[in-house]
């Protein structure tokens, strides 16, 4: 019986201790990360169940929480805006965020569709 115990406490230790890890490496996804960022106007829904507002500082992200807020830098001109996670992509090969249209024209890339960009958690 003792045995099971210690078997069944090392097992639950050993788990949480990947739970620990796996959040931490989630909250830390976007702490210094660069990328692809392109741009996005819908007038849908999102994934996080809002009405789309191309005009707002929100972007889509894969796994960030919806609400979280980056610092979205573009490599190329050096402007940056604050934006909040609403929801869910890009869902093209090599792109980390898409941003709103009114994000990207404050970043300047509107006319490129796409640019390098750099983010970190706010």
């Amino acid at each position: 019986m003792k045995n099971l115990n210690q078997t069944a406490l090392v097992a639950v230790t050993i788990a949480a201790g990947l739970m620990v890890g796996a959040s931490a490496t989630s909250a830390t996804a976007a702490a210094g990360q660069c990328g692809r960022a392109s741009w996005y106007a819908l007038h849908s829904r999102t994934a996080s169940g809002e009405r789309m507002n191309p005009s707002a500082m929100t972007a889509a992200h894969r796994t960030l929480p919806f609400g979280t807020k980056l610092r979205v830098t573009n490599q190329h001109n050096g402007r940056s805006v604050i934006v909040r996670i609403n929801d869910r992509g890009p869902f093209i090969r090599g792109r980390m965020l898409d941003l709103s249209k009114g994000a990207a024209g404050q970043l300047g890339f509107i006319s490129s569709g796409q640019t390098a960009v750099c983010v970190a958690r706010v």
